[in-house]
C-alpha cells in the first residue's frame, strides 16, 4: 500500500485540472469562511480525486501513458487499499467537519467513480454514457457539492437557477474537452473493449467535436454573465480562454498533417493550458464577485 507505484497512481497533481470547477463554485457562494474553503479544497483535491484516480488505475491496469503519468508503473493490490484509505479520509473529514449534504454528494461521487472503471459495471466502456457521466459529475455535481458544503443549504437549493445554471456550465466545458483526454489512448482502450467517444469520433473527429462544443460552451458562459448584468466577466472569460484556442488550433494543424501528434505530450499541454487559463479566470471572478479585495483593502 505504501509502495512508490501506488502513490504515483494516485496522481495527486492531476487534481489541478479540476481546480476551475471548485473556483467557479466558491465564486458563486454567498457564505465564505477561510476554514470551509480550505477544508473542501483538501477533501476534493488531496483525497477524493486521487482516490478516484487510484481506482481507475487499479482496474484499468494501463501499460501505456495515462493522464498525469507518461510511464505508469505496474499496479498492485496495495493501490486499491490506498485508494480506499483516501476515499475514507475524504468521507470522514466531510462527515465530521462539514455538513451531511456535502458528505452525501461526495459519497455518491465516490460510488460513481468506482462504477466508472470497475469490471462488474464499467461505465467507461459505453462511449456516450461515460462521456456524459464524467462531465456531469466532475462538473455540475462537484459545483453543487461545493456550493452546499460552503453554505449549508438544503439539497433543494440545487434546483435554483442561480445554482444549476453555472453548475451545468461547468459540465459544458468538461463535455467539450473530455474526448480530447482520450485521444492518445485509442489502442490501449480498444484492447480492453472500451470504445470511448474519442474512438467513435476518430482523431480528427475528436478535434471537430471539441471545437464545436467548447465554442458553444464559451458562448453560453458569455450569455450567462450577460443575463446577470455581468457582461464584463463575459469578455474577460473570452480573453482568458484565448490561449486555449490558440494552442488547440496549432495542435490541430499538426495533427492534420500527421496523426502521430495526437499524443500524450500534447494532450497534457492542452490540459495544463486549459486548467491554468480557466483557473485564472475563475480566481479573478471569485476575488471580484465576492468583493474580497475591497474588504481586504480596508484593513
Amino acid at each position: 500500500m505504501l509502495s512508490r507505484s501506488s502513490w504515483l497512481h494516485l496522481r495527486i497533481p492531476f487534481s489541478y485540472f479540476l481546480l476551475p470547477v471548485y473556483l467557479f463554485a466558491i465564486g458563486g457562494s454567498p457564505n465564505l469562511s477561510e476554514s470551509g474553503l480550505l477544508l473542501i479544497f483538501i477533501i476534493l483535491h488531496i483525497f477524493l480525486y486521487p482516490a478516484s484516480n487510484g481506482y481507475n488505475s487499479y482496474f484499468d491496469k494501463d501499460e501505456k501513458s495515462i493522464g498525469g503519468l507518461k510511464n505508469p508503473p505496474p499496479v498492485n493490490k496495495g493501490l486499491y487499499y490506498l485508494a480506499f484509505v483516501f476515499d475514507s479520509i475524504a468521507l470522514g473529514l466531510a462527515a465530521f467537519l462539514t455538513n451531511w449534504q456535502f458528505t452525501l454528494m461526495i459519497f455518491i461521487y465516490s460510488l460513481v467513480s468506482r462504477a466508472y472503471s470497475h469490471p462488474a459495471i464499467r461505465l467507461k466502456k459505453y462511449a456516450f454514457l461515460s462521456w456524459f457521466i464524467a462531465g456531469f459529475f466532475q462538473g455540475a455535481f462537484v459545483y453543487g457539492a461545493v456550493y452546499l458544503g460552503l453554505n449549508d443549504f438544503p439539497l433543494a437549493n440545487l434546483l435554483k437557477p442561480h445554482v444549476w445554471q453555472p453548475a451545468l456550465l461547468s459540465s459544458a466545458i468538461l463535455w467539450g474537452s473530455y474526448p480530447m483526454t482520450q485521444i492518445y489512448q485509442h489502442e490501449e482502450d480498444q484492447k480492453r473493449g472500451d470504445f470511448t467517444l474519442s474512438i467513435k469520433l476518430g482523431i480528427k473527429g475528436t478535434f471537430y467535436f471539441t471545437a464545436v462544443f467548447f465554442g458553444l460552451a464559451s458562448l453560453l458562459f458569455f450569455f450567462y454573465f450577460q443575463s446577470n448584468d455581468q457582461v464584463g466577466y463575459g469578455y474577460v472569460f473570452l480573453m482568458a480562454t484565448a490561449p486555449i484556442v490558440v494552442f488547440f488550433g496549432w495542435w490541430f494543424l499538426k495533427v492534420w498533417k500527421s496523426e502521430e501528434h495526437a499524443n500524450f505530450k500534447n494532450t497534457m499541454r492542452l490540459n495544463f493550458i486549459s486548467a491554468t487559463c480557466l483557473a485564472a479566470f475563475f480566481l479573478y471572478y471569485f476575488l471580484h464577485s465576492t468583493n474580497i479585495l475591497s474588504v481586504a483593502g480596508q484593513y
